[in-house]
């Protein structure tokens, strides 16, 4: 068996971990196996690729320079998994994304330079007898467009994940206008560069798609970045998948096919989530103040404290907690499960209720919880549990906001309207954990926090859920 051969069956192996991880990947109970077979299958992939190389006889600084980097790559990756919190994990993700795109571009360049860049060469003359050179320039143009793409809307999505720029929406006149003449520009360009390859187009082509990458994710709303996140990870898949087209690595485009279509599944289910389509949330416009609903004065909102709290669940027969992202950033969620033993220890039905998009990550909530070592079979979703909040005794909203937001059920003009919600405000009780009176990450203002029978605890999420603790006793 020669080496490529090995390789070849190797890269498939690692493919079938991928698969395996997604599939792990899926379920609370096979996270953690899911999460150990995509380590595997990216080693199994790195260790082909390395013997590869070396089979090919690649010159000692070649073998220096590819030992180097990954070596601080592996270095860079086990600091920051070491050191990032749960609230820094979107952001992470995001520009993780980034280099999956810049990848793709510095790819799509090489590829350029190896065949189309030295015409004379035996890679381009080898292409040309197979008849695939226009492919070759199809697969270089359409790798390092979707790869810068996603090099800058990944940026700009770690900023706004950050708080480093503002999450809202930037609204540029005729702003779809805008996209759809850069996707209508990309396929002209592309059919020129079919035709006739010429580097400046190359130049041309990368400098626009680093814009729209840019301008489609500014464009969009903080409401719906759960979405953007999935959909950034569905475009790196793409992009990997292009490289995969340009270098004959069949690793590269399983698996870039295999997240760029489960990116793509993630979108639709979250956008699904927010009663939004595809198109609408890449046109914005979560992040905007209702302008019907911006001055509506709601009347007073009512303060409790952790003491009153205590009393509350220590006569409730049932609680239901909806957590947000606030959780994450207070780290409230060892203390909240402390607290979800005490309760059923004193046999009060206790369960979770998780909405699609709460936090700023697709099931951001569900990995706190399962950190803090919340039972599985508590925590539920929106669909799950939205019939029961009228039976349930108390709900904690610990740090949600527009995931609770009655107006999406109840206002029409409402930025969020229509979106699936989970109705906490059918409860007997409503505590509403919070540090202010500020309106949510999209940027709409709650109702519930004036209803009759909601009241606000303000301060740190963690602080008070340990003030409650010790009420308990």
């Amino acid at each position: 068996m020669t080496v490529d051969t090995a390789a070849q069956a190797a890269y498939i192996l690692a493919a079938l971990f991928f698969i395996l991880a997604l599939a792990g990947l899926s379920r609370h109970e096979t996270a953690k196996a899911g999460n150990g077979y995509g380590m595997l299958g990216m080693g199994v992939a790195i260790l082909a690729t390395v013997v590869v190389a070396i089979d090919r006889q690649i010159d000692g600084t070649g073998l220096v320079l590819l030992v180097a980097a990954m070596v601080v790559g592996a270095a860079i990756g086990i600091h920051r998994a070491r050191v990032v919190e749960m609230t820094g994990m979107p952001e992470l993700i995001a520009l993780l994304h980034s280099f999956v795109g810049l990848a793709a571009v510095l790819v799509g360049w090489n590829g350029f330079l190896a065949v189309e860049g030295d015409a004379a060469g035996g890679e381009a003359r080898r292409l040309d007898a197979l008849g695939t050179l226009g492919i070759h320039h199809a697969e270089v143009f359409a790798g390092v467009f979707i790869g810068a793409v996603t090099v800058t809307g990944s940026v700009v999505a770690f900023l706004k994940l950050s708080a480093r720029i503002k999450s809202a929406p930037l609204m540029l006149p005729a702003k779809n206008l805008l996209n759809l003449g850069a996707l209508g520009a990309f396929a002209i360009l592309t059919a020129w560069f079919v035709a006739d390859p010429q580097p400046w187009l190359l130049v041309v082509v990368t400098i626009l798609a680093l814009l729209l990458g840019w301008h489609l994710v500014a464009s969009i709303g903080g409401g719906d970045m759960p979405v953007v996140v999935s959909m950034l990870n569905s475009y790196s898949g793409w992009a990997a998948a292009a490289s995969g087209f340009l270098l004959e690595n069949d690793l590269l485009i399983i698996t870039g096919a295999l997240v760029g279509s489960s990116g793509a599944y993630l979108s639709y289910i979250m956008c699904k989530a927010m009663n939004r389509s595809f198109i609408s949330v890449i046109a914005g416009g979560f992040g905007i103040e209702s302008s019907a609903g911006g001055d509506q004065e709601y009347g007073e909102h009512r303060e409790i404290n952790p003491e009153q709290v205590a009393e509350l669940l220590a006569d409730a027969e049932s609680v239901i907690i909806a957590p947000g992202y606030g959780m994450a950033v207070a780290q409230a969620q060892h203390g909240v499960a402390q607290l979800t033993r005490r309760l059923r220890d004193r046999g009060v039905n206790v369960r979770f209720g998780i909405h699609p998009v709460a936090g700023r990550l697709p099931g951001h909530m569900n990995v706190l919880l399962a950190e803090a070592n919340v039972p599985y079979d508590i925590v539920l979703e929106l669909d799950e549990i939205n019939g029961d909040f009228h039976e349930t005794s108390v709900v904690l909203v610990i740090g949600a906001n527009d995931t609770v937001n009655p107006s999406a059920a109840e206002d029409p003009s409402s930025p969020i309207a229509g979106m699936p919600v989970l109705e906490v405000w059918n409860a007997s009780d409503v505590i509403v954990f919070k540090r202010s009176m500020a309106a949510g990450y999209a940027g709409v203002q709650n109702p519930l926090f004036f209803h009759d029978n909601a009241a606000m605890l303000f301060g740190d999420a963690k602080e008070r859920v340990d003030d409650i603790l010790a009420a308990l006793g």
